[in-house]
């Protein structure tokens, strides 16, 4: 038995409690107190009725280099990031918006360079953009572009030019960002025991 299932059933006896308080007991202060526990009962049944989901952080998407071959691939790993771990679209829209609290990212790569774009990602405070949608003068975006390549959102090279990658693939401009260009993950070593180093000084010791 689930415990949804059991509290529903804890539910169902404090309704029918209140029910019988009603009926059968004639003191005004039982009576308050049965009305509450039918009306507690019938609330927690109706939340208890609601499907219940877990609520999950999204999942990381892990680059792995082998399986990028081409500039689109890349593309198609940023998009993943950029709606994903990179956080952009809680601010950032792809098309007009007027509760977008920063620039539309919609030909941005037909816009800029991939060295400014990089700039604006690591390097947020390098230039602000104002904000001209408004009558008067122009303003500062409300929000401030946080460091993308730093806590908490913490985006490594690879998962940066994959990014932009992304923005130039949609705005439909050619990708200059190469598969080339990743860093290549090192191999950790594997630590040696006290005993095997032991053995290696010994050996070279002789």
């Amino acid at each position: 038995m689930s415990e949804v299932v059991k509290l529903q059933l804890i539910g169902l006896c404090v309704v029918g409690l209140g029910v019988v308080i009603l009926l059968f007991i004639k003191s005004q202060f039982l009576r308050v107190i049965g009305f509450v526990a039918i009306v507690l009962g019938l609330f927690s049944l109706v939340a208890l009725a609601v499907p219940q989901m877990a609520s999950l952080p999204p999942a990381e998407e892990s680059i792995n280099i082998a399986d990028i071959k081409t500039p689109t691939d890349m593309a198609s790993i940023g998009q993943k990031i950029f709606f994903s771990k990179g956080q952009c679209a809680l601010c950032h829209s792809i098309g007009p918006s007027e509760s977008a609290r920063c620039p539309d990212l919609k030909g941005i790569g037909a816009k800029l360079s991939r060295e400014f774009i990089f700039e604006s990602l690591t390097e947020p405070q390098a230039y602000l953009y104002l904000d001209y949608r408004h009558e008067g003068v122009p303003k500062e975006y409300p929000a401030r572009m946080p460091y993308i390549n730093k806590n908490p959102i913490g985006l490594s090279k690879n998962e940066i030019l994959s990014v932009i990658a992304f923005l130039q693939q949609m705005s439909g401009e050619p990708i200059s960002v190469s598969p080339s260009e990743l860093d290549i993950p090192r191999p950790t070593s594997a630590p040696v025991k006290a005993a095997d180093a032991g053995t290696v000084t010994l050996a070279q010791a002789r």
